[in-house]
């Protein structure tokens, strides 16, 4: 059976849901109570967190992103979903390089594997996921961008666990599932998750993206899901006027997301790339697995990163 195709609509009144930022960065929107103002400001100042890098004299040097007034360009955003344990800073469970393109009104979503073999700056050859365990967000985007060699204009982190309370706050999502199994205990074991269309809650979102050991495609079916749930509560939160809990959506945001846009730079997005949904692309790099001095890694053929490279400078409206 085919999966039915879904129309990506987009309602944007007065101002931008935070929510939205988490998953296309503002390019959706919501009308919000004007006494949720402060909410919504306090609530942007507490996931404010500019990246921090040293310059060649060892001094500390906040990034800090500018969109222009006027003429809106393209612009990429690194989404990093980081799988966070107790007594552990964790590593990026999900990598998704997003382009933005407001004078072509197109998305682009390119996922990169966790386990993808790269160069991480300073600290040799690694899984990709291992550069936030070595030095966070910093030292991811730079792992990013050196190995794509692609700039990245803004990042959204979010902890995996917040998906939980995101699609919770929002009432729940409405995901297509093309496979079905029998959950392994992430969410609670024997629960079925049968193919087709699924209504989850938070919890069982959690079990739905989080599923690889049962998938034949492994990592790649996973983050196909990731990219589902995604776009899936973006389509909720767009709605927004149909959502009642203002107060647990943004305390569900506080507590989950860090990003390096501030509230001005969201509602900038908000009003001048919201129409990039109405035609998004999906793609993930490709290679093959292969066991390197006993790890696992996909292996990326020179030819597939050129490729992807060049997808993402034309989604910034550059053939370079």
């Amino acid at each position: 059976m085919k999966k039915p195709e879904r129309k990506l609509s987009l309602i944007m009144k007065v101002s931008i849901t935070l929510g939205c930022l988490i998953v296309v960065l503002a390019a959706a929107g919501f009308t919000y109570a004007y006494h949720l103002k402060n909410s919504v400001k306090e609530t942007a100042h507490a996931i404010y967190e500019p990246v921090v890098t040293k310059s060649d004299h060892g001094k500390k040097v906040k990034k800090t992103p500018t969109l222009p007034k006027k003429d809106p360009q393209p612009l990429s955003i690194l989404l990093m979903g980081v799988d966070q344990r107790p007594h552990d800073v964790g590593r990026t469970d999900t990598l998704i390089v997003l382009t933005l393109n407001p004078k072509t009104n197109q998305m682009q979503m390119i996922s990169i594997p966790r386990d993808t073999r790269v160069s991480i700056p300073g600290k040799g050859i690694h899984k990709i996921n291992a550069a936030y365990a070595y030095g966070g967000t910093a030292l991811t985007l730079q792992t990013v961008q050196d190995y794509l060699h692609i700039p990245i204009d803004y990042y959204i982190r979010l902890d995996m666990e917040g998906v939980s309370k995101l699609v919770d706050a929002v009432g729940g999502i409405r995901v297509y599932n093309d496979l079905s199994w029998h959950d392994e205990g992430y969410y609670d074991k024997g629960f079925y998750y049968h193919k087709g269309w699924l209504e989850l809650n938070g919890p069982q979102t959690l079990g739905f993206v989080r599923m690889r050991h049962l998938d034949p495609r492994g990592d790649f079916g996973r983050n196909k899901r990731q990219r589902e749930v995604i776009l899936a509560i973006v389509d909720k939160a767009a709605d927004f006027s149909n959502l009642t809990k203002y107060d647990a959506l943004l305390e569900a945001i506080k507590d989950s997301v860090r990003t390096d846009m501030k509230l001005a730079d969201m509602k900038f997005i908000a009003q001048h790339y919201r129409d990039c949904r109405q035609h998004v692309k999906e793609y993930e790099v490709k290679g093959h697995g292969e066991i390197i001095d006993g790890l696992w890694y996909l292996v990326v053929p020179d030819e597939e990163v050129q490729k992807v490279h060049q997808m993402v400078m034309a989604g910034l409206g550059s053939e370079k």
